[in-house]
Parts: structure tokens; sequence; C-alpha cells
């Protein structure tokens, strides 16, 4: 593989010793063509500097690649230290789960609006969510809060996608805006409810907090945990959630930024 830069300049280059110049005019001519006080020949610009051809061997070419992680919006870091992408803007019906702190919920709008998604809440303590929507998208209205049962139809699409965020307590009515292409629904569920076994089957993404022993153990037997890490689920530290899906399990430390602490406080399980 080879690359060169060497190609001419625009325009065309001075002749010296053209038919019918003296010498002392050809002189001149080679001078504007190359001299260091040669003007710039207007609509083309100065002549550009020559490099030598570079060339790369077949066996090097990796080398020259770039690495590139999953696109979404940085939920937090994994175990490693590593940053945990979550795609949330995707061409197809995408449900949420997550049990858990109001805290990681509203972080999760923040950044859901912060790739470019318009965000709808619905929530019956609106109260919890007016500084946040005020304070998004320096004064663009991005998250919208609606009652329960009151989301109208958002009109998702490809360059405008949509994030329905649930807040609607233990037992959260079949909601009226459902996911659809570029219109996912994050649950918000305090702890393990009835309705959590139903909510948690249909999710193409679960994530679980801090919850007590009992409900580790049937949030393991409902999404075939092994027993190590439903365990582990009693003693999370706030701030930290397992993500998981039918084939892929990731404990994920979430920590606000700068301005979310200034706005939402530090992270926290309770409410």
């Amino acid at each position: 593989m080879s690359h060169s830069s060497s190609s001419p300049a625009f325009g065309t280059p001075a002749r010296s010793g053209a038919p019918g110049t003296s010498g002392r005019a050809a002189s001149r001519s080679a001078s504007r063509g190359t001299g260091r006080a040669a003007k710039p020949r207007f609509g083309f610009g100065l002549v550009g500097p020559r490099r030598d051809r570079h060339s790369v061997p077949l066996d090097q070419l990796e080398a020259l690649s770039l690495p590139v992680g999953d696109d979404g919006m940085v939920i937090g870091v994994d175990a490693e230290n590593r940053p945990a992408v979550l795609g949330i803007n995707r061409p197809v019906p995408y449900d949420v789960t997550l049990i858990g702190g109001l805290w990681t919920a509203q972080v999760l709008a923040l950044r859901a609006a912060a790739t470019g998604a318009r965000v709808a809440v619905e929530t019956g303590r609106a109260q919890a969510w007016t500084a946040l929507a005020q304070a998004a998208g320096g004064g663009q209205p991005c998250i919208a809060l609606h009652d329960v049962g009151r989301v109208p139809p958002q009109g998702a699409s490809a360059g405008s996608p949509v994030v329905v965020v649930r807040d609607c307590g233990m037992r959260p009515p079949r909601g009226r805006v459902v996911s659809a292409p570029w219109q996912s629904v994050v649950t918000l569920l305090p702890y393990l409810s009835p309705v959590a076994p139903r909510l948690l089957e249909k999710s193409s993404l679960v994530g679980v907090q801090r919850v007590s022993p009992d409900e580790a153990a049937q949030i393991g037997r409902i999404m075939s945990l092994p027993r190590h890490e439903y365990e582990a689920l009693s003693t999370l530290a706030d701030g930290v959630t397992l993500w998981c899906t039918p084939s892929d399990r990731q404990f994920v430390m979430t920590q606000g930024t700068d301005a979310e602490t200034g706005l939402l406080g530090a992270a926290r399980r309770m409410d």
C-alpha cells in the first residue's frame, strides 16, 4: 500500500526558455514560478510541499487500525475500569427494566438526552423530576414530564429518537406508549414487585441494584444468574448495577459528573 502526496499543485508550472522570450524574461518567469517571493495564484493557493512516497509492508497494515468502541451512552465503568456503554437508541423496540433507585434512572435520562434523544418521563412524583427537566438541555425542552397514563404519541424516528422513562411505582400500569423502532422504554421499579417477573421476562435489558437476599434469590431464578452473582446483589454499593441480558451480564459502577452531582447529589440507592 502506498500513498503519494507529490502530485502537482493546481495550475500550470512556469516554462523557462519559451520561444520568443529573452533569457532575462525567461529567468523572471522561472523566479515567479519557484521563487520564495512568489505570489499566490488566485483560486489555487500556494504550491504545496513535496513529499516522497510512503509505503507500509502488508504485514504491518493492522498497526494502522483504530480501536472503535460500542455506540451509545456511557453508563459507568466495569470491573476493569473500562467504559460501559448502553446503546439506548435502536431501530427496533427496546425495553429496559431497572430495579433500583431514582438517582440512577435520572442519570440515565440525562445521558440519553445528551445523545440527542427526546426523553418523556411518565411519573406520579413530578416534583422529584422538575429540577432535572428544567436544567436539562440548556433551556431546550428535551425532557418532558407527564402524569401516569398521559404520555402522548411521541413520533419517534431515526432523526429524533425517544426514550420513555416510566417511574410509576411498584405496580406500573400498562403504558399507552410502548417500545417501538427508535423509541425505547425504561421502567423503574424501586423493589421486586408482583409485576416484576413479567417485566423482566419481556425486557431486552435488566438492571438490578441492591436488593434484599430474598429478592436477590428470586431475581436469580428469573434471570438464570449464577449463585455467586445473585448473592452479590444484596451487598452492592450505591451506584453499582448488574446489567444483564439472556446471554451477557456485567457489573457497572455509575459515577456522576460534576454537573450531575450538583443537580442530583451523590449516588444513592434509596430515595
